[in-house]
C-alpha cells in the first residue's frame, strides 16, 4: 500500500472523529474549531505540495516558504486545541470552587 493511498484513507477515521466529537457537544468550542481548522491544515497542504512537486521538482517538506507557511497553520490550530482545553479545565476548576465554598453562619 502506496504512502499517499494510506493517507487517503486516514481521512475517513478523522472524519468520524470530528462527527462524534462535534454530535457530543461536549467538546470545548474554540478546541473543536481547532481540530476542524486541522482538517483544513490538511486540505490547503496537498495543493501545496503538488504545487511544489511541479513548481520546484520537490516535494513540500523541501520548498521551505511553502513548508513553512504549512506549519505555521497547523500550529495555530494546535494553539486553538490547547486555548479550548484550557478554558474547559479553568470552568471544571471555577464551578468546583463555587460548588465546595460553604457558607459561614454569622
Amino acid at each position: 500500500m502506496s504512502k499517499e493511498t494510506l493517507f487517503a484513507l486516514s481521512l475517513f477515521p478523522y472524519l468520524g472523529f470530528l462527527w462524534f466529537i462535534t454530535r457530543s457537544r461536549q467538546m470545548p468550542k474554540l478546541a473543536l474549531l481547532g481540530f476542524y481548522g486541522t482538517l483544513v491544515f490538511v486540505a490547503v497542504t496537498i495543493p501545496a505540495g503538488i504545487y511544489a512537486q511541479v513548481r520546484y521538482g520537490t516535494s513540500l517538506a523541501n520548498v521551505d516558504w511553502l513548508h513553512g507557511s504549512a506549519e505555521v497553520f497547523l500550529t495555530l490550530t494546535n494553539i486553538l486545541i490547547v486555548l479550548g482545553f484550557r478554558q474547559a479545565v479553568i470552568e471544571k476548576k471555577q464551578a468546583a470552587k463555587d460548588i465546595s465554598i460553604p457558607t459561614q453562619d454569622i
